[in-house]
């Protein structure tokens, strides 16, 4: 049993680290969630944001938007041109999948400098990312209304779980320690 932990130690280490990181940042982001309920942001600040900057950049390629407070639920609803066509929730922010990613990347760290710098400039790029999703998603939505399953629930997961996934692999195959004392 010892020999088989031994040999498997990389890979519970790996699991471990992800599970505590991933954990302790999920429950500081709910935390975060359930102070933001009293707030002056609805539904939270980083959703408030994230629908604003996707108003922003929406207006910059020529639509008339809007973002106004969903009244039934913690959500912003998105009109553009006056068509109400979709709501940025929580899960709409980005925040879960940048969690996700630290947590992967802290479980297979490099140097310090070199970690911290990644998750830095990963976070920005999968928040970046996210947003040019939502804009594209709406006016995927606005011009293909009849394609609305497709664009939310295949197209548009893949582009930002494509993009943490090419994220992970880079840092895997390029600064991990892993890869180091393997090659």
């Amino acid at each position: 049993m010892k020999a088989l932990i031994i040999k498997y130690k990389p890979v519970i280490k790996f699991i471990f680290t992800f599970l505590i990181v991933y954990g302790v940042l999920s429950v500081a982001y709910n935390y975060y969630l359930d102070a933001s309920k009293d707030g002056k942001y609805y539904p939270d600040f980083i959703t408030n944001l994230v629908a604003n900057q996707s108003k922003d950049l929406l207006e910059n390629v020529g639509y008339s938007t809007q973002v106004l407070p969903h009244p039934d639920e913690p959500s912003v609803k998105l009109i553009i041109n006056g068509k109400y066509l979709a709501r940025v929730i929580e899960g709409c922010n980005g925040t879960s999948i940048i969690i996700l990613f630290i947590s992967f990347i802290i479980a297979f760290s490099g140097q310090f400098k070199t970690t911290l710098f990644y998750i830095l400039a990963g976070s920005v790029l999968i928040y970046i990312v996210n947003l040019l999703r939502i804009v594209i998603l709406s006016i995927g939505l606005y011009h293909y209304p009849w394609r609305r399953e497709e664009l939310h629930t295949v197209v548009f997961p893949a582009i930002i779980y494509g993009m943490v996934f090419l994220l992970w692999m880079f840092w895997v195959n390029r600064f991990s320690k892993v890869n180091k004392s393997n090659g």
